[in-house]
């Protein structure tokens, strides 16, 4: 089975220069994990949920052994609580007002529509991805997925 066959030719884009927060909004709206970024014609980039949840980490502390008096129980404990809850506040809204060329994955991994499934799935396996670009002559037709993946073989199944 041709990667054509089971890709999604209508893909949903964004660009370099897309604040976070907009392409947050569109993922939720459109359902989807991931998107190319592109500029004009050309894929620059690839912008994922794993991309954007980097930005609302938080750093942790070095963890220690520590045990708290029964003073530092009542009072430092859940200030330190509260503390941690401002920065993950205002990593949120920090996040929201990048742009998507700043936290998208520059190397785009692609494949060609005329190449077979199990190309695509050996190399998400090999990479460590969820989905690949198509390219056609260096224009993007479309993006296949894990999940398209795991439909085609389903659909060939029945045939």
């Amino acid at each position: 089975m041709k990667v054509s066959e089971v890709m999604t030719k209508d893909v949903i884009t964004c660009r370099p220069s897309d604040p976070v927060d907009g392409v947050v909004k569109l993922m939720s709206e459109k359902d989807i994990s991931g998107l190319p970024v592109v500029d004009g014609e050309k894929v620059v980039g690839m912008v994922t949920e794993a991309d954007i949840m980097r930005l609302l980490v938080v750093p942790e502390p070095s963890r220690t052994l520590w045990m708290p008096s029964p003073l530092e129980v009542l009072i430092e404990i859940p200030l330190k609580e509260i503390i941690q809850l401002r920065r993950l506040q205002q990593s949120v809204k920090d996040a929201g007002g990048q742009n998507v060329g700043s936290i998208m994955q520059k190397d785009v991994l692609s494949i060609s529509p005329d190449d077979d499934i199990e190309d695509a799935a050996s190399a998400m396996v090999k990479h460590k991805v969820n989905r690949l670009v198509v390219l056609k002559d260096g224009k993007l037709v479309g993006i296949i997925t894990r999940d398209d993946i795991i439909h085609g073989l389903g659909g060939s199944a029945n045939t």
